[in-house]
């Protein structure tokens, strides 16, 4: 195996997080391309990430969110196969996080197959009666590729694991659950939510709970 400078080597591990031996690997395959390097760890750890899938994640946290002083608060839970790993730094950071992310962008479904199929079939009609009503309307053998990919924004939109992260750009939460499966070695699941905000459902000025949280977000990492 090449032998790289340990600055090198530690600049990989500390911003991929992998293991000493993996990142050496990597640098040698990369011909001592850093950021080749943290690409094929990356490619590689997301591999394990889905051997990992199938295995049972019974361990982790229930964790609650409170936002602006009590008007608005989540409760998830996220699992993890060992408790073990219930204490980790990193496991611990991305339950938090994801509070926040359902706190701030109130996803209604962890993951798009959980939407009730009447659901779906009620936003098909209103994409179909918008559709109806445009002043410049899209030809009639168009709209069923039109409205199946409104309502797959639609459903991204409203489901966790498709959702852009509020903390971390250009990555979705899904992604970032991924990226922690490949780190620590372990299935990690999101499994449940709830969200409340004080006075849903009552007529009021609407607040943007969204900028808030990933304001705090942004001044907390």
């Amino acid at each position: 195996m090449a032998d790289f400078p340990a600055t090198l080597v530690k600049q990989v591990r500390e911003r991929s997080g992998a293991p000493m031996m993996d990142c050496k690997s990597a640098l040698v395959e990369a011909a001592g391309d850093v950021e080749k390097a943290l690409d094929i760890i990356q490619k590689k750890g997301l591999a394990k990430a889905v051997k990992k899938a199938g295995r049972v994640a019974a361990e982790g946290l229930v964790h609650s969110y409170i936002h602006a002083g009590g008007r608005l608060g989540v409760l998830a839970e996220i699992n993890c196969e060992t408790d073990f790993v219930s204490r980790n730094p990193d496991f611990k950071l991305f339950v938090e996080e994801t509070c926040m992310q359902i706190a701030a962008m109130a996803a209604q479904y962890v993951k798009k197959e959980e939407i009730p199929a009447d659901i779906v079939a009620k936003q098909k009609e209103i994409f179909e009666a918008q559709m109806a009503e445009d002043p410049k309307p899209k030809p009639k053998d168009a709209w069923p590729k039109i409205i199946e990919g409104k309502v797959a924004k639609w459903a991204g939109e409203i489901c966790l694991n498709d959702q852009e992260s509020i903390i971390h750009a250009g990555k979705t939460v899904e992604q970032l659950r991924q990226e922690l499966v490949a780190k620590i070695g372990e299935n990690i699941s999101i499994r449940r939510f709830t969200r409340w905000e004080l006075g849903e459902g009552i007529e009021k000025k609407k607040e943007d709970y969204a900028a808030e949280v990933a304001k705090m977000a942004s001044e907390t990492h």
